[in-house]
């Protein structure tokens, strides 16, 4: 089957901001492979009406009345749901409790509105195959902060530990290979799966079956569980 016979990925944009939620249409409905099944202008009518259609990805705004999308993220992608969906948070604020609390929360993927059209398209793509992407600007940082607070035992540090994402296994159930450790070290500079297959030379989907691999290793819910054990177990910085 080739792309134009795939069903195209079905997305439900959540924004009090009737421009943004326009743009992002506008934009998204353009791609060949993406098409827009639904708007909500608060948080309250994006679960109504995910849960409804059940679109591929949910792009929610942090910042809505009547219920935020943090709140709504967990309600629709949260560990506690049993059938959870693909969201990603796209926002304009830039604060790390938002990351965390994002993340935290189920999302899948974390971007800033002035990230640009092409990563928004993306990332809506990476959450449509179960992958993750978080704005370039907030990942290492992001990462940097987990390990951060995981090395300090109080003040600031013990805050931010009380919201990073749930860490992987330190120690791995069975030992990572050396291009396993490649991939990771990658994921955890922020690289997307595309990106990671032209820097080491292989395939797409070897790349997927090395992170699943690692997944099943480190125990990791997600390629974030996966980054956070590579920044606080040294890989990160390891060569490639």
């Amino acid at each position: 089957m080739n792309d134009r016979d795939r069903a195209p990925i079905r997305v439900l944009i959540a924004d009090d901001q009737d421009m943004v939620r326009t743009g992002f249409r506008f934009f998204l409905d353009a791609q060949p492979d993406i098409t827009v099944v639904a708007e909500a202008c608060d948080g309250e009518e994006a679960v109504t009406l995910a849960r409804q259609l059940r679109p591929d990805v949910c792009l929610l705004d942090i910042r809505m009345p009547k219920l935020d999308g943090l709140e709504a993220t967990r309600m629709l992608a949260g560990p506690d749901v049993a059938d959870p969906m693909r969201v990603v948070v796209v926002t304009t604020f830039d604060l790390d409790e938002y990351v965390y609390g994002a993340l935290n929360g189920g999302a899948c993927g974390f971007l800033l509105k002035d990230s640009g059209p092409t990563l928004l398209a993306e990332a809506v793509r990476a959450a449509a195959v179960g992958d993750s992407l978080v704005s370039p600007s907030v990942t290492v940082r992001l990462l940097k902060h987990i390990t951060a607070a995981q090395g300090q035992g109080h003040g600031q540090g013990q805050a931010k530990e009380a919201v990073a994402p749930t860490p992987a296994s330190s120690v791995p159930q069975d030992a990572l290979t050396e291009r396993e450790l490649d991939v990771v070290r990658l994921v955890a500079l922020g690289h997307t799966n595309a990106e990671i297959a032209a820097s080491l030379f292989v395939s797409l989907s070897t790349v997927k079956t090395h992170l699943t691999s690692v997944q099943l290793k480190l125990s990791a819910r997600n390629r974030v569980e996966i980054a956070a054990w590579a920044w606080r177990t040294g890989h990160a910085n390891g060569p490639a």
